[in-house]
């Protein structure tokens, strides 16, 4: 494998000389990161797209090297692929190039409009082309269904059901049977930032700290004595769903997705539970977009032009797990893995009780800290016993000075703000 590779990085030098005019549109991208999902589209997605540098980045880093290569008036990059939060710092900076002709090309190719409107990142220009779309969802073995509390809708549970759920699965197996992707490289803090907060508080950032919010980690605890304590290695809930450590897990589709496609019969997908606000949902929308002075615009245009191409579009759900932003049917022929897991999707999209929370904007590159503190009141709360009101109000106090720091406003499900969210 190292002579291959060796060989290949001989081969790019030697081309790279002999015809200066091969451009390579780099392509960084902070979404399909694992090795199987990068494979997949280097292998499938981009086959006869040009010559396209796969680059995959952790969203942190991402930020950096997009704040670095502005600062130094140089790029290499001429691709990006990010999530909406991840691209809204660059079309603050006036740093994207507006694509209003492809969105344009696309709307008339059945792209909905609400969804190119998110691409404009609130600014009159396309900042970038929707390029796939997803959420979060629960899934279970058909078995554990029979331990359901009476009278519960799988497509509409509370959390108080789920709780019922837990406790009567590890009454009859003798061992806790829900999971939570609660590892270094799991979604966790989505989970709290999407789904927790706004069920139980109706938003994000404002009530952090408020008796709501407080109610609702006392649920939480409540939930957790019936959660295996391996969740917090747990990364993607694919795995232990497979192996039959739990039986019911919440997580990203695409990581559910290869458990339930290699087994689809013996599985069910739904929605995740309400609380006293409704069921928070997190819909995540990735784009493409293009970076000013990027060394290959006509490249990037290409891939773009390609990844929305509908059989494209339907080879990254069916490969991913990642679902179309053209407004397609999905195949008769579908995987029925996916097809369950866009079932789920679809059910979460259409509650009654729905609340919508958007993926965090305006943190620039602190994200990460932002996650760190949903997971630092987890983890004081939940797994070290402290006290509910004091981990909440130093917590809190962290948070009000991220959100003055990077000036963020409040985002949806929390109330508008003139200036950075509050956290009241």
């Amino acid at each position: 494998m190292k002579h291959h590779l060796a060989l290949a990085a001989l081969a790019s030098t030697v081309l790279a000389f002999a015809s200066p005019v091969l451009a390579q549109t780099v392509f960084v991208s902070t979404q399909l990161r694992p090795i199987e999902e990068a494979t997949v589209v280097r292998e499938e997605l981009l086959k006869d797209v040009g010559d396209v540098d796969y680059v995959v980045e952790e969203p942190p880093q991402f930020a950096v090297r997009m704040e670095a290569e502005r600062q130094a008036g140089k790029r290499t990059v001429s691709l990006v692929g990010a999530l909406h939060g991840e691209l809204s710092p660059l079309a603050d900076n006036d740093t994207l190039e507006p694509l209003d002709d492809l969105a344009k090309t696309l709307a008339a190719s059945g792209m909905p409009q609400s969804l190119l409107d998110l691409g404009k990142l609130g600014k009159s220009t396309q900042q970038y082309i929707p390029w796939m779309q997803a959420t979060y969802v629960m899934a279970a073995k058909k078995e554990a269904l029979q331990y359901l509390p009476q009278g519960a809708d799988i497509n509409a549970l509370t959390y108080d059901q789920l709780i019922e759920w837990g406790k009567k699965l590890q009454e009859a197996t003798g061992q806790p049977q829900i999971g939570f992707p609660a590892g270094p490289k799991g979604l966790m803090a989505r989970y709290f930032q999407g789904y927790f907060y706004p069920s139980f508080t109706g938003g994000v950032v404002r009530p952090f700290q408020n008796a709501e919010a407080a109610a609702g980690w006392e649920k939480l605890k409540a939930l957790w004595a019936y959660v295996n304590p391996n969740s917090t290695n747990y990364d993607f809930m694919q795995e232990p769903l497979a192996a039959g450590e739990v039986m019911v897990a919440w997580d990203h589709v695409a990581r559910l997705k290869n458990a339930i496609s290699a087994a689809p019969d013996d599985y069910v997908v739904f929605p995740a539970p309400a609380g006293p606000k409704g069921r928070g949902y997190m819909p995540v929308v990735a784009g493409l977009a293009i970076p000013k002075g990027a060394p290959d615009k006509a490249g990037a245009l290409k891939v773009i032009e390609h990844l929305s191409m509908q059989d494209v579009q339907l080879l990254t759900a069916s490969r991913v797990g990642f679902f179309p932003t053209l407004n397609v049917k999905l195949p008769e022929d579908l995987d029925p893995g996916v097809a369950l897991l866009a079932g789920a999707v679809a059910a979460t999209q259409a509650s009654k009780d729905a609340v919508i929370s958007l993926l965090p904007v305006g943190l620039g590159d602190k994200g990460g800290e932002f996650n760190k503190v949903y997971m630092d009141s987890f983890q004081r709360i939940v797994l070290q016993n402290e006290a509910i009101p004091d981990v909440l109000k130093d917590e809190g106090a962290i948070m009000a000075k991220l959100m003055t720091d990077t000036k963020a406003p409040c985002w949806a499900p929390d109330a508008k703000s003139d200036g950075p969210c509050p956290v009241e």
